[in-house]
């Protein structure tokens, strides 16, 4: 049975349905054995029904594997009754079943959440494509919040946002195209299923990250109604906001591939996998260590198959779906740090101006009034007519906030009601630009 859960842009995204039998899980009993063993091991659970929250199936799966352990010997009954849990039997692992945990512990320390197998998981991509969003203008409004961006932008935006497609955002800096990136984000607005952990060729890999994946509040049934309706989806997955993974100056190419801890010999997905169904933002694009063209070299085969190539610890190379909105911000021309090939591959490119002067003044009106900074006319006549000739009247975004932060502290400073005049305006001025001087040394 498919479980529908409604986000709130009014598409459906089909929920993966839980498990009947054991052989639904897709993984082998071999495995599922060990990972119930392992987890009994190290968390000292001995009741079914803590034991399945905390191997993500359902109860009586649990009592299934929990069952088939016994027949092997690797656990035996207590022979207690605990009164305060429903007068659950207890259970532990035996002589032989603690050997065969170490054993297995040995090969990886991973227990826990049963994975869902990577072919599974593939498909619950699909059923919840970031492609199979459908945006309105208002939508994309009200995700931009108190943004004051010109129409023609979110015209270019829009489409660009609804295909799914990869965005190249460029233009001087601060005009806010960090802040457009996270209002893109917050216009998707619904929800996905993230899989605690995937399991490919008998290894397991982490993707769950409480960092990056917002987990959704989960419905709890009424325990005196007579039917259960909360969360019927398959609990190896988690729901949550569609992801949001952001870098910066910080990404490394080896940042993209799977980080295997030799120690624990588990695996931990890569920054791309853990955004799937999301978006990925690389901000500041030109201020890596690696070039820009060698990092958008390595997402060729991912943004024109929808398909990423990862490598095991072994050597052996994968595939996984790659279903992200992946949004480059950069501060240079984009023909300074690309090729003809590398610009055909991003299929957006929409340049982010500084505001013209009625849409300056607006921010600057707005911002005001948000920080209780009271206007004045002498003084937005002198930051008009005699400070912004002096950079050729370019405005940004950023100018507003910095400046009346600046006449803020001053006044804070002085002990002073907050006030606006032309010569805060100067002092406030030229904290936001350095004169060019020789400096002796």
């Amino acid at each position: 049975m498919n479980i529908q859960a409604t986000p709130t842009t009014g598409t459906s995204v089909t929920a993966p349905p839980a498990p009947r039998m054991l052989a639904d899980t897709g993984l082998s009993a071999v495995m599922m054995r060990d990972i119930l063993l392992k987890t009994m091991f190290r968390t000292n659970l001995d009741q079914v029904s803590a034991i399945s929250v905390a191997i993500s199936l359902p109860v009586n799966l649990t009592q299934d594997l929990v069952d088939a352990a016994r027949s092997q010997k690797l656990l035996e009954a207590t022979g207690t009754l605990h009164a305060t849990s429903g007068n659950e039997m207890g259970y532990q692992l035996t002589d032989a079943g603690k050997a065969r945990a170490l054993d297995a512990l040995s090969q990886s320390e991973y227990y826990g959440a049963m994975p869902v197998p990577l072919a599974t998981y593939a498909e619950q991509v699909k059923r919840q494509s970031v492609r199979d969003i459908k945006l309105s203008r208002q939508q994309l409004m009200s995700g931009m919040g108190h943004l004051i961006l010109p129409p023609d932008l979110i015209d270019n935006l829009g489409p660009a946002v609804t295909s799914g497609r990869s965005i190249l955002m460029y233009g001087p800096p601060g005009n806010g195209k960090s802040s457009i990136s996270h209002g893109i984000r917050a216009a998707l607005g619904d929800k996905v299923f993230v899989p605690r952990a995937i399991e490919y060729s008998g290894q397991i890999i982490s993707v769950y990250d409480p960092i990056v994946h917002s987990a959704a509040e989960s419905q709890v049934d009424d325990p005196n109604a007579l039917r259960r309706s909360a969360n019927r989806f398959d609990n190896r997955y988690v729901y949550c906001e569609r992801p949001s993974v952001i870098t910066g100056g910080e990404l490394s190419l080896e940042m993209l591939d799977l980080t295997y801890n030799p120690t624990a010999r588990t695996y931990q997905a890569p920054l791309q996998l853990k955004a799937t169904g999301g978006i990925f933002i690389i901000d500041d694009l030109g201020r890596q260590a690696e070039p820009p063209q060698k990092i958008v070299n390595r997402w060729i085969v991912p943004l024109e198959e929808s398909r990423d190539i990862l490598a095991l610890q072994s050597g052996e190379k994968f595939t996984v779906p790659f279903d992200t909105l992946v949004i480059f911000s950069t501060n240079f021309h984009p023909n300074e740090i690309f090729d003809g090939a590398a610009l055909r591959r991003i299929f957006f490119k929409i340049k982010i101006d500084g505001p013209n002067q009625e849409n300056f003044l607006k921010i600057f009106a707005m911002v005001a009034r948000k920080k209780k900074m009271p206007l004045d006319e002498r003084a937005l006549l002198h930051l008009m007519k005699v400070k912004f000739p002096t950079i050729e009247n370019n405005y940004a975004n950023y100018q507003p906030v910095y400046l009346i932060d600046q006449m803020i502290a001053v006044c804070e400073f002085e002990g002073r009601p907050y006030h606006m005049t032309p010569d805060l305006i100067d002092r406030a001025w030229a904290n936001m630009f350095v004169r060019q001087e020789a400096i002796a040394r």
